[in-house]
């Protein structure tokens, strides 16, 4: 026999499962590019620049050099500073 469900108990398990989806969510964001060093680097003082370390938590998550004189790297930051 099935229990009879209220709204009540609704509400509650639907708000568990975005509390529990929420807390499974990643908080960073990333983005990778793959350019020649010198536009790299500019590319990484641009980010820096608009997204302070400070107030973004910015950073290089990592790097790796590509053929061609070529690199390939992933930015890390929070999507908005609170």
């Amino acid at each position: 026999m099935t229990p009879i469900r209220r709204p009540a108990d609704l509400a509650r398990s639907t708000a568990r499962r975005f509390a529990e989806r929420k807390a499974t969510r990643e908080a960073f964001r990333r983005d990778t590019f793959a350019l020649p060093r010198a536009q790299a680097r500019a590319k990484a003082r641009e980010l820096f620049k608009r997204f302070p370390k400070a107030a973004y938590q910015t950073e290089i998550e990592s790097w790796r050099e590509l053929p061609g004189d070529c690199i390939e790297f992933t930015m890390r930051r929070l999507p908005s500073a609170d």
